[in-house]
């Protein structure tokens, strides 16, 4: 029977095999895709159920706002509840919002299910301060990293996973999969990690509560949340535009070359585990300037080959990796200097450092809509430049 661990009962470090560390970063991985498989299947999705174009953004955004609610409203409850039922509940919730979507043949339905996945989904962020907690304090970063980088590929593979299997079923087909996956992730998660109890005996309200505290009294929580806020804006602008860019007469890219595209993203996941390495030796701050720079050259260098040659393609597949592993390097970063703030708090900083990001993302998908509609990628690429310079312009006044 697995041992309980508590904040005043630290794992040693035998207890982050590496066999828990490789599942937490598969749960990880599948948990987080939920959130972006409806992206490339909008259309489809919205041809389906009948909708007004004004209306085929709600696919994305409910999904985005049931998250986002999720991380202000259930994540902290790390701090509260054993983690491990926590995290099993809401992935049942991912599954039952899942299995909505894959049956749904009308809007409101889907609405409504895209909003349970999107609540669900921060399963994951319970997660990863899961692994932090059973991670001693000389290699957490590493371990941290590890678990990233499943998120982080779970994120970059969602896209073309998504568009490949409703290429060769439905967008049906792909909800039903993930279910599918969910149960069997819930199964494996229950039968293999050990209980984490937490120590704090606060009441919801006042866990709500002193979430406002720490945000305005938490110097490196500012930090880090702004600085990722503005890299991962920097992300959500560059993957919403690009590919109306390579659809559009410049390149003519099918579906099936944007979802090739976007694999390339998928290199960026290997900064996660190396930032956690330098993390833990204490490099924080030199990798910090590093990864705000790469996402500032990565929209630079797409501006070196002639609009629309070969060369201005492998430019744009070189950026997409680049500005990947930039941004994945300075949310490991970020995370593992909140997390070495506290165990009994450290549920609730990730619920804020991840809401504050994922609000910059926001912002930076709408606008890059708005530059590309407006200025083409000329416009959105200089926005986009100007996001890691405005980091790295604040992180300079440390």
């Amino acid at each position: 029977m697995a041992i309980a661990a508590t904040a005043d009962n630290p794992p040693d470090e035998g207890a982050v095999s590496p066999w828990i560390t490789f599942v937490l970063a598969m749960a990880c991985g599948l948990i987080a895709a939920n959130i972006y498989y409806a992206q490339p299947l909008a259309g489809p999705i919205s041809a389906a159920l009948g909708l007004s174009a004004q209306a085929t953004g709600l696919i994305v955004t409910l999904t985005q706002i049931g998250y986002g609610l999720g991380l202000l409203l259930i994540v902290p409850l790390g701090d509260l509840i054993e983690n491990r039922r926590l995290a099993l509940t809401m992935i049942g919730v991912a599954t039952l919002g899942l299995l909505g979507a894959a049956l749904s043949t009308e809007a409101l339905p889907f609405f409504a299910a895209a909003l349970f996945i999107g609540l669900g989904s921060v399963a994951v962020q319970v997660l990863v301060p899961y692994a932090a907690h059973m991670a001693p304090e000389a290699v957490r970063g590493r371990v941290v990293g590890n678990v990233m980088s499943g998120l982080m590929l779970g994120i970059m593979l969602a896209r073309p996973v998504s568009s490949f299997i409703a290429g060769l079923s439905s967008w049906h087909m792909v909800f039903f999969l993930s279910a599918g996956a969910m149960v069997a992730l819930a199964l494996l998660l229950w039968r293999t990690l050990p209980r984490r109890v937490p120590v704090a005996k606060l009441r919801y309200g006042g866990l709500l509560a002193s979430m406002g505290h720490l945000a305005a009294t938490t110097p490196i929580l500012q930090r880090r949340a702004l600085y990722q806020a503005c890299l991962f804006a920097a992300f959500s602008l560059f993957w919403t535009t690009t590919p109306l860019l390579l659809a559009g007469p410049l390149f003519q890219l099918s579906q099936t070359g944007i979802a090739l595209f976007a694999l390339a993203g998928v290199a960026g996941a290997v900064a996660s585990p190396i930032a956690g390495r330098l993390a833990d030796r204490g490099w924080t701050k030199p990798a910090s300037i590093f990864a705000m720079l790469s996402v500032a050259v990565a929209f630079a260098m797409t501006h070196l080959g002639e609009a629309g040659s070969s060369w201005a393609l492998g430019l744009l597949v070189a950026a997409a990796i680049l500005l990947d592993f930039g941004v994945s390097t300075n949310l490991v970063l970020g995370q593992r200097a909140i997390f070495a703030l506290g165990a009994e708090h450290r549920s609730r900083l990730n619920g804020l450092y991840m809401a504050t990001f994922f609000a910059g993302g926001a912002i930076g998908s709408a606008l890059g809509g708005w530059a590309f509609a407006q200025g083409g990628w000329p416009l959105a690429s200089w926005i986009g430049f100007a996001l890691p310079v405005a980091a790295l312009v604040y992180f300079a006044t440390e």
